[in-house]
């Protein structure tokens, strides 16, 4: 057999179903689902996953899905049954710590648009009668999570799909793909062979293997998760309905608890992690209706997503059960199993096309909590539009190389599996593999007792203990606990000192590109906003848009050559996005593994690079925005006229082999004028203060560039480039919001996404916050509604439950005019 489709999706789960579904309501009905197993209960991760559905989520965007999958479980149905019970879930806390994590998440969640109230213990017992109160501090209740029924509400996405048109397929393996100029042309499956014109791959556990057969690479990990259902619970009378209180995440022992009529059924990541090859997982027939054809829970036995469970590795969890629920000790472990589902190295899903093949999709490791909302997403993403959700956070392509690697990904998977409900701060590294990624300065740094974070692999030096001698006499402002966790006071004085002197910062950790050939100048101006069509020499600041308008990323573009850019990046998403639109006549390469860069910034930058370079450096030779070839010493570089901390400076860009005697030469030629390596804490501050905005933190895709305070960087006029005609529609009308900078009025230092309040209520929230250590002040951005954005006008933040002044100010707060920059 030889069918045609238009979209083929591989994996009936309930992200297959939930795309599906998504796809024929947009219209899109030429469509074909296909699983291994039986429907609707598969076999895989869906049919025995337990339902838990929570909000709350450090990622806006994961929260803003989880809202979207409550809303439409909530109106799905199979044959009178509900998919989605809103009985609301209870956030426990055990230790001060804990309860001071669940005022954070109140705040995020409030930022976010998800009601949630902080509860006291005996608010906790009211509404689950089995804990012990004792044993708390309080709880965070969100009313609207719930339990979803994940099969159902699969059956009941397919029913309507199929009403509508799409064709689903059970019991047909996938065996082999026909790949052809970089497409895949067809799917052999054991019904036959499928010609598709798109693929998407949403298999769950076995998505890395589907993707093998592709040849290509999903960067995901199944692991085993223990679940288990006691026997009868006295104090649970069975009724009716399945389940009635709310779910109970017992975060500080890794735990959560879920009523299934007389019994409780329990989860716990307290266990030693159990990776398995998704080679290993041998497809077998489920049993009709899967995890909830029991009322007791089990049903899911045979199925090859679930592997024997091992009561040794829920010895501890059972006793703290019961600890934590009294009411759990007069019975026992009924059943139990470990079941599979997907880890990545950041907790966050894949989603998106591929690096390898134009037509192959992929919609992995995402949770039951997430599941409508992604298949909306997906199903947009596939039709052509631009989701309503930014998945910057989520795109397949945030990946580079070594994150593909099995190796990689099994050891980050497994971090993230032990912290699924540690309280990680934004700012902390992974532990290994480390370290991954070096500049050429690390070395130097080490010896300069460089404290390193980590971000996309690299070791980025965060402060250097030997700057000790910078705090001299100086006051430098201490953030509070949480947001001095990873603070030193040598970071103010870094900051200070740089405004003062000249320091060096290291900026490999840039991703650039280099685009060249006779079709460079078209591409790059079809994708970006600025007017590029200028001569070798120039340096723009850019956009690239959605065709909706939307910021897809912020860029700088150095023309160095009539047909040779050098164009810095916010990652490998935006390489890819370069790469997609590139035709035979340019060429986009990655060049930032074999390059190197420092920023040289501070009133006396100027005198250092003079004594070294073998041009003019002078303000009326090497003009603001402006790139040069020079020599530092013997070093070939590419100056870059620019500054991320608005200081005078440059970035001096060089090959990797180079790198370290760059470092050697500006900080002799540096001494005589007080030069010093900063961090990446001062490089924070110093930005807050100057306002210049972090694309993925201040504004994303949902952002168009008038509301994100960036329309000098559009020009319209220019002519055609992606999002132009959708951005003038938007002009149309005035902003309804805009980024705007929050003065701290008490000198609280945030951490953003905290929610702005407005005569008591939530009317917006922040983005990047810090303090500014050189005009003495917590600052803040925030999206605020344009009725609220004007300079002086006076609001609160919420903050770990605690209310704190803030006033809207003047953007940037620091040196305005732009006079230290152009010096």
């Amino acid at each position: 057999m030889v069918s045609n489709v238009g979209t083929l999706l591989i994996g009936a789960g309930i992200v297959g179903c939930s795309t599906a579904y998504h796809l024929a309501r947009l219209g899109i009905t030429d469509v074909l689902v296909i699983d291994q197993g039986p429907l609707p209960a598969t076999g895989g991760s869906s049919s025995h996953a337990p339902g838990l559905v929570f909000q709350t989520n450090p990622s806006l965007s994961m929260t803003r899905l989880a809202a979207e999958t409550v809303s439409l479980f909530s109106e799905l149905e199979v044959d009178g049954q509900p998919c989605f019970y809103p009985v609301g879930g209870i956030e426990a806390a055990t230790t001060p710590e804990r309860w001071d994590e669940l005022a954070r998440r109140l705040g995020m969640a409030t930022a976010a648009g998800v009601e949630g109230e902080l509860l006291d213990p005996a608010q906790v017992r009211e509404r689950f009668p089995q804990v012990d109160p004792e044993r708390l501090h309080g709880g965070l209740h969100v009313p609207s999570d719930g339990v979803a029924k994940p099969v159902r509400a699969a059956e009941a996405m397919m029913r309507e799909a199929r009403r509508l048109g799409v064709r689903f397929l059970g019991g047909t393996e996938v065996t082999g793909f026909d790949v052809q100029d970089g497409r895949v042309r067809a799917v052999r499956t054991s019904a036959g062979e499928i010609v598709a014109e798109t693929v998407l791959c949403c298999a769950g556990i076995w998505g890395p293997k589907i993707g093998r057969m592709a040849g290509v690479s999903i960067p995901v990990q199944p692991v085993a998760h223990q679940y288990a259902v006691t026997t009868p619970v006295p104090e649970l009378p069975r009724g009716e309905v399945e389940v009635e209180q709310p779910t109970l995440r017992h975060q500080d022992h890794s735990m959560y608890f879920r009523q299934i009529h007389d019994r409780i059924g329990i989860g716990s990541y307290r266990h030693r992690v159990m990776p398995v090859h998704s080679e290993e997982i041998v497809p077998t027939a489920a049993p009709g209706g899967g995890a909830e054809a029991s009322s007791e829970g089990g049903g899911w036995k045979g199925m090859a997503s679930v592997q024997s469970f091992t009561p040794e590795d829920f010895a501890e969890p059972w006793d703290e059960a019961r600890a934590m629920l009294p009411a759990l000790r007069n019975t026992e472990v009924g059943e139990g199993m470990n079941g599979l589902f997907l880890f990545t190295a950041d907790g966050m899903p894949v989603l998106g096309p591929s690096r390898e093949l134009e037509n192959f999709w992929v919609a992995e490791a995402v949770w039951i909590t997430h599941a409508g909302g992604v298949g909306r997403a997906m199903a947009q993403w596939i039709a052509g539009q631009v989701p309503d959700v930014d998945l910057r956070q989520a795109d397949l392509r945030r990946f580079e190389d070594f994150a593909h690697s099995s190796a990689y990904v099994a050891e980050r998977s497994a971090q993230t599996f032990r912290e699924v409900y540690d309280i990680i701060h934004p700012q902390q590294p992974p532990e290994r593999p480390r370290p991954l990624r070096t500049s050429p300065f690390y070395e130097r740094q080490r010896e300069l007792g460089a404290v390193f974070l980590e971000a996309n692999g690299w070791e980025r030096p965060h402060w250097y203990e030997n700057n000790a001698a910078l705090l001299g006499d100086r006051e430098i402002t201490a953030p509070g606990t949480w947001a001095g966790r990873f603070f030193s006071p040598i970071i103010g004085a870094e900051h200070q000192a740089a405004r003062e002197r000249v320091a060096m910062f290291d900026m490999t950790s840039l991703a650039r590109a280099e685009v060249s050939g006779r079709g460079a100048l078209g591409l790059l101006q079809r994708l970006t906003t600025n007017q590029l069509d200028r001569k070798p020499g120039y340096v723009t600041y850019t956009l690239m848009l959605e065709p909706t308008g939307g910021v897809r990323a912020d860029i700088t573009v150095a023309r160095l050559e009539t047909g040779h850019f050098q164009v810095g990046c916010n990652g490998p998403r935006d390489i890819a996005w370069l790469r997609a639109h590139a035709d035979e006549t340019t060429h986009v390469r990655d060049i930032t593994g074999g390059t190197c860069c420092i920023g040289l910034w501070g009133p006396r930058a100027r005198d250092v690079l003079a004594s070294l370079a073998d041009t003019d450096v002078s303000d009326t030779a090497f003009r603001f925005f402006r790139a040069q070839r020079l020599h530092v010493g013997e070093v070939p570089v590419v100056a870059l006229r620019l500054s991320y901390v608005g200081e005078l400076g440059w970035e001096l860009y060089t090959s990797a082999e180079f790198g370290r005697r760059l470092w050697d030469l500006l900080a002799e030629a540096g001494r005589p004028h007080g030069i010093f390596a900063a961090g990446r804490g001062a490089f924070n501050g110093m930005r807050l203060e100057k306002g210049y905005r972090a694309w993925g933190a201040d504004m994303w895709s949902e952002h168009d560039p008038d509301e994100a305070g960036l329309a000098f960087a559009v020009k319209p006029d220019k002519g055609e480039f992606i999002g132009r005609d959708a951005l003038l529609r938007r002009r149309e009308t005035p902003p309804q919001r805009r980024l705007c900078c929050l003065r701290i009025d008490d000198g609280t230092v945030l951490m953003g996404g905290e929610p702005v309040l407005a005569d008591g209520s939530a009317v917006g929230f922040t983005t990047s916050a810090g303090y500014g250590h050189t005009v003495g002040a917590g600052l803040a951005y925030a999206w605020l509604p344009a009725a609220r954005s004007e300079p002086g006008t006076s609001l609160e933040v919420s903050y770990f439950h605690h209310r704190h002044p803030a006033t809207v100010v003047e953007d940037p707060v620091f040196d305005p005019e732009m006079h230290r920059m152009r010096a």
